[in-house]
């Protein structure tokens, strides 16, 4: 072989080692996921977000052909677990499963421990969930319009029932409070169920809360549901007008669940899990399943969509007068 010959045959050489270097990202995106995934959730067993992500597990488990587990830490109002998936491997393999909270609680807890945004590579909005205001029978006003009177008239006496600062049912009482330029006093509680069955037992006056967890005592006669967040009349309580159309224009509050991985995520992985989650959500079983619970599947369109709408949960939280929600208006 003459030098030319040796020359190319190098050249040619370089270039397949290059050629297979550059395909090894491709290779191992392709790969993913090759062991199996966990998916933190935060808080205790047997709420909405546990819910959701058990039946987005179920589906990747048999899309994927890989173990998807649901680990529950809760601790801190679940800070413990989001902090655990800030810090892990940013590979795909340890996801977050989350609600509203998760990006409130940084603007009212401090030493939250993440930022929503710098710390978490979004993946997908799983689904909405209507907020209903309820209350105990024994409250008289049982419109929205009625219940903002009480409140004007006299100011910090109607107490309303959260699991805390922060939380989904708290920020709606706050914006609440806000844009009817009312003053209402906080009663917090370690737990959404302990807060409800308080709210239940005469306790406490109002509180916002899922219609996947209140509606069962409302049709039961055990509350009285004023109006819902959204803007639009959910599919569960059809009959109870939207907070908007009973006496508070503009006002709407959706909560809504997600799925999250550490920052840093490749993207190419990022997609693969969005697409997944998407298709496992769009299964008519899966809609089916949640439409009882009155929870609505909306997967968003792509992870850059969902972090816009992240982006902008984040501006309209820092919205709120911080000195007035950890004050327990």
């Amino acid at each position: 072989m003459n030098k030319l010959a040796r020359g190319l045959a190098a050249l040619s050489g370089a270039f397949a080692v290059a050629a297979a270097c550059l395909a090894l990202p491709a290779h191992a995106g392709d790969a993913f996921p090759s062991k199996p995934i966990r998916i933190i959730v935060p808080v205790a067993a047997g709420g909405t977000v546990d819910l959701v992500a058990r039946l987005v597990a179920k589906g990747l488990s048999e899309d994927l052909r890989q173990s998807v587990i649901v680990e529950n830490k809760p601790g801190a109002s679940g800070l413990l677990g989001t902090r655990e998936v800030a810090r892990a491997a940013p590979d795909g393999y340890t996801l977050l499963a989350v609600a509203n909270t998760f990006v409130s609680a940084p603007q009212f807890v401090p030493d939250a421990g993440y930022d929503p945004l710098a710390d978490f590579a979004p993946v997908t909005q799983t689904c909405q969930i209507p907020m209903v205001l309820v209350a105990h029978p024994s409250v008289p006003q049982r419109t929205v319009r009625a219940l903002i009177e009480r409140a004007r008239a006299h100011p910090g006496e109607v107490s309303f029932a959260s699991s805390g600062v922060g939380s989904t049912g708290y920020i709606a009482a706050e914006l609440f409070s806000k844009q009817a330029g009312i003053r209402m006093l906080s009663v917090s509680y370690k737990g959404n169920s302990q807060a409800l069955t308080d709210l239940v037992g005469g306790q406490v006056m109002i509180m916002f809360d899922q219609v996947s967890t209140s509606g069962t005592y409302v049709k039961a006669g055990k509350l009285n549901a004023i109006g819902v967040t959204t803007s639009t009349r959910s599919k569960l309580l059809p009959d109870v007008p939207t907070i908007a159309e009973a006496g508070l224009p503009g006002f709407e509050d959706d909560t809504f669940n997600a799925i999250l991985a550490p920052a840093g995520t490749p993207a190419a992985v990022v997609a693969r899990l969005h697409d997944a989650i998407a298709q496992v959500l769009r299964r008519p079983e899966t809609v089916a399943v949640l439409a009882r619970q009155g929870i609505e599947v909306q997967p968003s369109a792509s992870p850059e969509a969902f972090g816009a709408m992240l982006k902008r949960a984040v501006d309209k939280y820092r919205s709120i007068d911080k000195e007035t929600a950890r004050s327990g208006s």
